[in-house]
């Protein structure tokens, strides 16, 4: 059989209907031993092993405040002595949760943090 171009192989294609079309990728399938979905699923799994190792990896956290809880006035104490917030910010932040009293700090610093406002009664999450 004499060998043929890329372009008469397109040719020879444009004129199957979807159906005959449908039955030479079964039967190349078959007699070739591959799948042509595979490189779609293999691509489709890369970007969720990628995110699972940036969640591994993970450096940076924010400190969250879900919830001040009953003693108010202590979480607005702690949330100053963590920030460089004034009073009334710190009310404001306070008032305002859910809201973020740290952002982008290293593990060590969050859990800090964490221990520190949730001893004075608030609700915390890492992010």
């Amino acid at each position: 059989m004499a060998k043929l171009s890329t372009e008469e192989l397109l040719e020879a294609f444009s004129e199957l209907s979807l159906i005959e079309l449908s039955e030479f990728v079964k039967a190349f399938e078959e007699k070739f031993e591959v799948t042509a979905a595979a490189p779609v699923a293999a691509a489709g799994a890369a970007p969720v092993a990628a995110a699972a190792e940036a969640e591994e990896e993970q450096t940076e956290f924010d400190v969250v405040l879900e919830a001040a809880g009953d003693k108010k006035i202590g979480v607005i104490k702690e949330v100053r002595a963590l920030t460089s917030l004034g009073l009334k910010e710190a009310k404001d932040l306070v008032d305002s949760a859910p809201k973020a009293v740290l952002e982008g700090v290293n593990k060590e610093t969050a859990d800090k943090a964490k221990e520190q406002l949730e001893g004075a009664g608030a609700t915390i999450t890492l992010k």
